[in-house]
């Protein structure tokens, strides 16, 4: 059973400019692991936790640093998720998250769609 589905794009330039004129941006919504990482993988992340927000309903209070990304030994992503973000999954009955990610042309992009047990 679907719970919820979530689709978020990013304009990495922006977002990457962003990140650099604010430097306590990156640490509000991003773990020590991502901060690492190239400037298009660091939106598709925030892409992936926007659509994540959004599939849970986009509750007030949700941290940013509660959701992150993990690639397994293939490299296919997947969601972890710990605090606000797992409580609010918990709440709703979400057995499974699956995430899509994808940048391009200058557009960073993820869907996520949280599934429930039937």
């Amino acid at each position: 059973m679907i719970v919820g589905v979530g689709i978020d794009v990013v304009d990495i330039d922006r977002f990457a400019r962003r990140l650099q004129e604010t430097p306590r941006l990156g640490p509000r919504l991003f773990t020590d692991e991502e901060l690492g990482l190239r400037p298009e993988s660091l939106a598709a992340r925030f892409a992936a936790k926007e659509a994540l927000a959004k599939a849970l309903g986009a509750p007030v209070g949700l941290s940013w640093t509660d959701a992150w990304v993990v690639r397994d030994s293939t490299g296919r992503p997947h969601l972890r998720t710990q605090g606000t973000v797992r409580a609010r999954a918990d709440e709703l009955g979400v057995a499974h998250l699956h995430v899509s990610l994808s940048h391009d042309a200058g557009v960073a992009s993820a869907v996520v769609v949280a599934e429930g047990t039937d």
